[in-house]
């Protein structure tokens, strides 16, 4: 084994090949490692072996040996590499539950609140005739266990009754064989002996759990039916809007072979629902399953989580997010514009940082709101003039606006045609001279912010005024060259009402005014931001798999990184010597220590600035230490959640629209729909409508918003996607 020294010269270690060691714990036994696996003795002979992954044999020989009169219990775990209160555990499991749940058992799991005993009482219980409840009154209780865990086991004696009744043999509690003891007059049973006995009756009491595609054929959409109380049913009023906004329309276009229609009906349903709930994520449809789910979803049971990432997860693959994500934002973008003015479309383009704080390495970006770079993806979106969001991008590379600008345009120019006029606004991270020029000569109008410096105008230079809300604003439209034979643009000097100046650079034959509206309406897509987030979850990280980065991967230099930081660092202990020194008199004894730091930082300097040349600031991957280690997530289900997101963004500020006017403070519109979405009702379906009452919260002047807004969504006659007869929902309220 080899060996560098300080003094650069290399020795040979002479190492001879490890030696096994026994561990003794005790009785005549011990554990001895050798060839990857790990041998156990008792008295010369040889009782199992087991590998560092088998656990199941490994808890088997513990609980066994642990029977020993002379096994000292705390060297059984060490010799095993197992904890004593573990070990104990072990054998608390084992009486309670046999020799099954041992060799089940995963490491790090608490014990089963339901054993054999109470197994066995409940049993006795169901073959008197007791029903679920009366077993729960009676036992359930007084054993601390769920009214869910007794259905259980009724489940599973049910299951064993037929087995008994069509020839098969009858699980019997009792009649689980238990392993001999260890003793010093012999040895232990194997491993393998005491997995079979103890094993083979207890399993068959479990039921066989299902597999995917066996739940995903018993989960199926059924008719709506009458129901006097549902749980959370004023989420219908959202899946019913954003069906409308051509959400499960798209989906079913994009859908392909991957799974059924009916079953990404139900899963699209169930996230929606979540969302509307108040959850933020798919782990929240949990929250939806109340013993009304079935009539809630339209289905014969409530879907779980694992089962709805699974099923999206099918449905993202071979681009089904992409075009699901892509359909969508056609839909929105033709909506904006058929409401747009006569000059044109309006889009805001902005990126978000979605920071990220697991354990793989990320590449790091800037975020705003925390003032430092974090390791996360860069989101750009596009927003509408409403401030609705349109579609989003991911940048796990965290590019630059002006990277993103021209795709982003001529995607919106591929959706809307050739002809159409259409106006960008953004912020001063594309207010560039060279992507303002690109814009202008693929036939774009943008607005945006002009960088510093530019000059100061004195106040009467602002000839012009306009009044937008309750502020003045007073400017004067010039032009500015952008330089390198560029051409020009519009500049729009704003003085504002406390006396800052702020330049706008134009390319559109808008005025002045439309302009200033524009930008001033840029905050719209900041508060979309905020609200996304804390609202819809848009920060989530919903998908956890990773991909590598191409080895030619261009990045910033983490060498460069760290050797600039040491830079600075020695620059500061320098000014700090200095500064010292010059407090210090002139006939002061401390004044040559404080020389030699100056000496010293200065002699780091000089070594590290000779280290910048080979260290260059950006480098490829495969020559920097994260080569192998820097990974970036894929975009696929996080685009179908996020689609999933905006649709019902989309649909709140629809909603919304209608109800604001009705109450007395508007601007809480979006919380009393969250209110909403979350009250249970009732449902009578008849043959040509179906009619909900929702039990809202509410505050008087709410309640009577409510019955307005289910008015004006009547009239637009929507419908539940998982009703096949579309018949159309009928929204009211009930009276207190």
């Amino acid at each position: 084994m080899p060996i560098t020294a300080a003094m650069n010269e290399t020795f040979d270690l002479p190492l001879g090949e490890p030696r096994s060691e026994a561990r003794w714990f005790g009785g005549g036994g011990c554990v001895v490692k050798a060839d990857g696996l790990s041998h156990v003795f008792v008295r010369g002979t040889l009782v199992g072996s087991f590998g560092a992954k088998d656990t199941a044999t490994r808890n088997l020989l513990m609980v066994s040996l642990a029977r020993g009169q002379q096994v000292h219990l705390e060297r059984l775990a060490e010799a095993f590499d197992y904890t004593a209160d573990g070990l104990r555990r072990i054998r608390r499991l084992f009486e309670s539950a046999g020799g099954a749940a041992v060799a089940s058992r995963v490491h790090g799991g608490r014990l089963p609140k339901l054993t054999r005993p109470m197994r066995k009482r409940l049993w006795a219980a169901f073959a008197k005739g007791a029903t679920v409840d009366e077993a729960w009154e009676s036992l359930g209780k007084k054993m601390k266990l769920s009214r869910a865990t007794v259905g259980t086991v009724r489940l599973a004696w049910g299951k064993a009754e037929q087995t008994s009744r069509t020839g098969g043999v009858t699980p019997s509690l009792s009649a689980v064989p238990q392993p001999e003891a260890a003793t010093d007059s012999g040895p232990v049973p194997s491993a393998s002996v005491a997995a079979e006995t103890s094993g083979a009756v207890e399993l068959s009491v479990v039921p066989t759990p299902e597999s995917s595609d066996e739940v995903l054929e018993k989960l199926k959409s059924v008719s709506t039916e009458n129901a006097p109380l549902v749980q959370h049913l004023g989420a219908w009023l959202l899946v019913a809007t954003v069906a409308r906004l051509g959400l499960h329309k798209t989906a079913g276009a994009a859908l392909g072979r991957r799974t059924s229609a009916d079953a990404l009906r139900i899963a699209l349903d169930a996230v929606v629902m979540a969302l509307a709930v108040g959850e933020r994520c798919v782990e929240g449809v949990r929250r939806l399953a109340t013993s009304t789910a079935a009539a809630l979803m339209m289905a014969t049971g409530m879907p779980s989580p694992t089962w709805t990432r699974r099923t999206l997860g099918r449905f993202a693959a071979d681009e089904g997010g992409m075009r699901l994500h892509l359909g969508l934002a056609g839909v929105y973008l033709q909506e904006a514009q058929a409401s747009a003015s006569e000059a044109g479309p309006v889009f805001y383009v902005d990126n978000h940082l979605r920071p990220y704080t697991g354990k793989h390495v990320i590449r790091r970006g800037w975020r705003m709101q925390d003032k430092r770079v974090r390791p996360g993806t860069s989101d750009y979106y596009v927003h509408d003039e409403d401030g609705r969001p349109v579609m989003r991008l991911a940048a796990p590379s965290h590019g630059s606006l002006t990277e993103w600008l021209r795709p982003i345009a001529r995607l919106l120019r591929l959706a809307l045609g050739s002809e159409e006029t259409i106006l960008l606004a953004f912020d001063r991270a594309g207010a560039f001279p060279e992507q303002m020029a690109a814009l202008r000569e693929d036939g774009f109008e943008f607005v945006t912010y002009e960088r510093r410096p530019y000059p100061t105008l004195p106040e009467a230079a602002f000839t012009e005024e306009v009044k937008l809300g309750d502020e003045t604003f007073r400017f004067c439209d010039t032009r500015r060259n952008l330089g390198a034979g560029r051409g020009r643009v519009r500049r729009v000097a704003v003085r504002m009402p406390d006396g800052y100046q702020l330049n706008l650079l134009a390319n559109s034959k808008r005025t002045a005014v439309e302009l200033l509206e524009v930008m001033t309406g840029r905050w719209k897509q900041e508060n979309g931001f905020k609200h996304g987030v804390e609202r819809w979850g848009i920060n989530q990280l919903d998908g956890r798999t990773v991909q590598a980065f191409h080895p030619d991967t261009i990045i910033p230099n983490p060498a460069r990184r760290r050797l600039d930081r040491a830079m600075r660092i020695a620059r500061v202990r320098e000014g700090d010597a200095r500064t010292t020194l010059a407090r210090l008199g002139a006939g002061d004894e401390k004044c040559a220590a404080v020389q030699r730091d100056i000496d010293d930082a200065l002699a780091e300097q000089s070594r590290l600035e000779a280290l910048r040349p080979s260290t260059p600031p950006r480098a490829a991957l495969r020559d920097t230490e994260l080569a192998g280690t820097l990974v970036h997530h894929t975009i696929e289900y996080k685009l179908v959640l996020d689609s999933i997101r905006i649709a019902c963004a989309n649909a709140e500020s629809e909603l919304a629209a209608m109800l604001a006017p009705q109450l007395p403070r508007p601007a809480e519109a979006k919380k009393a729909l969250a209110n909403l979405f979350a009250s249970p009702g009732s449902i009578r379906a008849g043959d040509r409508v179906i009619d909900v009452c929702l039990d809202a919260a509410g505050t008087r002047a709410e309640r009577e918003a409510f019955d307005e807004l289910f008015a004006a969504v009547n009239r637009l006659r929507l419908s539940m996607p998982g009703d096949q007869q579309a018949r159309p929902i009928r929204f009211s309220q009930a009276r207190t």
